[in-house]
């Protein structure tokens, strides 16, 4: 019988443990005689550091070691590698402050003790002396040639530019029968991840060997960014990845706080960690979004949009923190969508500021691109009375245009967006919705009552996945038993039932025979990590690449075993048989022990070009006139993100993606004071959505396999945070319509709370 794992809906095989509260995340490690780590950080957004004073906290019980900016002053930066990007300015990054500050909660000193309750003890011993400097918390501001600077030997509060252009968007511009021009802002968002940032490290001095878990999606990028830092070979680290408890974007890259951790371990003979309070956390930790993106958009009097431009200014915060420009890069990249917009012209600006650090967030740069394309589409269907639906099918992208080049550059692979779009207008009932929304409407005007706020709001968004390459390597033990290690990390994705699916729907064994390992530099020689939407596109058809080379190596392996020719011999389930002479047979685990060195197939793969997931989204929404609140009646999602491996694991993915969405939309954004002052530094001030704050989610899937990679797999983890906003915001916009609210002329920026929502049917209906 043939084995068939994809498609398959397993439960994850990592939860029970995990239920049970056995997991082992690295503030549960046991290790010996370990020292903590406690920071003491900047009280001011900008600032000249003084004077420090650390004698008392030298002196306080249980302490081992006090640094100040001084002892590490001499450390490298923190790689950074802003690939695409023209780089004008690259920000200090030092383990701790050294003689200024940029924003609030950059280390300042290291206090190192035996125990983590004494070492915060001896922070508020210290001592600090500031001298103020004009703080900025807006990028836009921040662009003004009067603005303070935030690093005056750089001249200027630009730190990047990206651009990507097609077509002759000036001409197109000037000539198109109609024009609209937008202003769309995404306000900042905390990434609060159940475990906030931790790490240990352990130095063997004898060995010169350093070990370091953390909590991370990459442990091969933590080390590679260790050994350009600290100037020793790779080969010296070995980085651990235990359980992580969620990253989003936010546990890639190195932060200052986390070198500092290992720089004292190298410094004692002791083990030593450091793990974040959330109140840290929410300061120093990436947070995302931030950004607002200038749309100019030409387009016929049928619908069609001609030509796009869009300026995109992103608030980098007080550091550039993340090693790559990624959230401006996609937007520059994808605003146009999944729609035929040849003519184009985008320019993103990475901004300098005295606020916290961005950089990617799940979705990276992907909502704020899809924002851009669903806004302009949603506009020009209102401004020419055409139904959202409508304006949207005229400017698809065709499937038989794939693979499609837009007007950036960037290939689509594969696509049908009309199938996705209809299923989910089928599940919606989008006729009987609108019916619904006029009879509601004419009824009011009838009993002269005011109109009911019911909305109805559509998206069909696109973005990308699978980049770059991973490593992949499949082992056939003599027991029987077969080893998949993969260099993507897992942080809640479900790795080791997706990839275990993986390779054994590849070599037709059972699942419960595969073993994943994943997150140890010493098991691998090389890793991509996990994030972008990269790992069962990348590190899937890593695993699906090296199982069809476990079933080459073994059909070559067996037919000198059993002494015929190859042409002979038929791989079959988990074996090699004569063919047409079945019972001549050699399982995997027979052809293992009978190899010197056993059967193992190691590689590298990477896609052949990105993965390009898309989907649709309907949403409805009420509004309560009185106070503004914004109600989620409904919100159905059509995902295709190619072939689904584990569905239940896919729908899953897609329903975390749509719980931050709807936060973002509706409830979600970091507030700084005009000093530079997190307002929002708890979780009772920032409002991350709870359960009863979401809809009941209507969900499915479409399948246009991808022609990147092998398992015809596109990436899913971050579809939701791409959807739900512009589905949101076009469903409230829609609502407010017969009020005579106009997008173009009034502003109306997310998170829509329900005292922004009051205020301005306030000021409609007041006149």
């Amino acid at each position: 019988m043939t084995i068939t794992e994809i498609g398959s809906y397993r439960k994850r095989v990592e939860d029970p443990r995990l239920l049970r509260g056995e997991g082992q995340y690295v503030d549960d490690l046991q290790l010996e005689h370990v020292a903590d780590v406690a920071f003491l950080r900047s009280a001011y957004a900008h600032a000249r550091i003084a004077r420090i004073d650390v004698d008392a906290a030298r002196r306080a019980p249980g302490v081992l070691k006090v640094w100040t900016g001084e002892d590490v002053r001499t450390v490298p930066r923190i790689p950074s590698n802003a690939r695409g990007v023209k780089q004008h300015h690259l920000s200090p990054l030092p383990p701790l402050a050294w003689r200024e500050v940029s924003m609030v909660g950059y280390p300042l000193a290291a206090v190192l003790a035996s125990s983590r309750q004494l070492a915060r003890d001896a922070v508020d011993l210290i001592e600090v002396d500031y001298e103020p400097l004009p703080t900025i918390t807006s990028a836009e501001q921040a662009l003004a040639p009067e603005a303070p600077l935030i690093f005056a030997e750089f001249g200027s509060n630009l730190a990047y530019t990206v651009t990507r252009s097609g077509g002759d968007v000036a001409r197109d511009l000037a000539n198109g029968e109609q024009r609209l021009q937008l202003r769309l802002q995404h306000s900042r968002l905390a990434q609060v991840p159940m475990e906030p940032r931790t790490i240990a490290a352990r130095y063997d001095r004898d060995a010169d060997r350093l070990t370091v878990w953390r909590s991370t999606q990459s442990p091969f990028g933590t080390r590679a960014a260790l050994s350009v830092v600290l100037g020793r070979p790779e080969t010296s680290i070995r980085v651990i990845a235990p359980d992580v408890g969620g990253a989003f974007g936010a546990k890639s890259n190195l932060y200052p706080d986390e070198l500092a951790t290992v720089l004292l371990a190298m410094e004692v003979d002791r083990p030593v960690r450091w793990t974040s309070t959330r109140g840290e956390d929410l300061l120093l930790t990436l947070q995302g979004r931030d950004q607002v993106n200038f749309v100019d958009a030409v387009f016929t009097e049928a619908g069609q949009v001609t030509a796009l431009q869009v300026r995109c200014v992103h608030n980098l915060g007080g550091v550039q923190m993340h090693p790559v420009a990624t959230p401006p890069m996609r937007v520059v990249d994808y605003a146009t969508g999944a729609y035929r917009i040849k003519s184009y012209h985008a320019e993103g600006l990475g901004v300098l500021t005295t606020t916290g650090p961005t950089g990617p967030y799940r979705g990276a740069g992907r909502p704020e691109a899809a924002f851009v394309a669903e806004r302009t589409v949603e506009e020009v269907g209102r401004r020419l009375g055409l139904d959202p639906v409508e304006v949207r099918r005229r400017n698809l992208i065709r499937p038989d245009e794939f693979p499609y080049t837009n007007g950036a550059g960037a290939i689509y692979d594969s696509g049908n967006y009309e199938v996705a779009l209809h299923r989910a207008l089928e599940i919606a009932d989008y006729t009987g919705l609108r019916t619904r929304q006029a009879q509601l409407r004419s009824s009011a005007v009838a009993a002269g009552r005011p109109a009911p706020l019911f909305g109805i709001g559509v998206t069909t968004t696109i973005e990308v996945s699978g980049q770059g390459q991973e490593f992949g390597s499949v082992e056939v033990e003599p027991g029987g038993g077969i080893v998949a290690r993969t260099g993507s990390s897992s942080h809640g994705q479900g790795h080791e039932t997706s990839f275990a699916q993986v390779v054994a729907d590849a070599l037709g064994v059972p699942f419960e025979t595969i073993r994943v390992l994943h997150g140890d530099s010493d098991e691998t020689p090389n890793g991509g990590g996990t994030g972008g939407s990269r790992s069962l596109v990348v590190g899937g058809g890593a695993l699906r690449a090296s199982s069809d080379g476990i079933k080459d190596k073994a059909i070559q392996l067996a037919a000198g075993l059993l002494e015929v020719s190859v042409e002979d011999l038929a791989y079959v389930n988990g074996g090699v048989e004569v063919v047409g002479v079945p019972e001549r047979r050699l399982s995997l685990a027979q052809i293992s022990a009978a190899t010197p060195g056993g059967l193992r197939q190691d590689g590298n793969f990477g896609g052949s070009g990105d993965a390009v997931p898309f989907g649709a989204a309907v949403a409805v929404v009420s509004i309560d006139r009185e106070t503004g609140r914004v109600k989620l009646e409904r919100l159905v999602v059509v995902d295709d993100c190619g072939t689904v491996v584990n569905p239940l694991i896919v729908l899953g993915q897609v329903s975390g993606g749509l719980a931050q969405g709807v936060g973002e939309a509706l409830y979600e954004r970091m507030v700084f004071g005009e000093d530079g002052q997190l307002l929002t530094g708890s979780l009772l001030e920032y409002a991350v959505p709870r359960a009863d704050m979401l809809p009941d989610w209507e969900l499915d899937l479409v399948n246009t396999p991808s022609t990147t990679n092998p398992l015809g797999a596109k990436g899913v983890g971050e579809s939701g945070c791409v959807s739900a906003p512009p589905a949101v915001v076009n469903a409230v916009l829609d609502a407010l319509a017969p009020l005579g609210f106009d997008p173009l002329t009034m502003r109306l920026d997310m998170p829509l709370t329900p005292e922004k929502v009051w205020r301005v049917i306030q000021s409609l209906e007041r006149g």
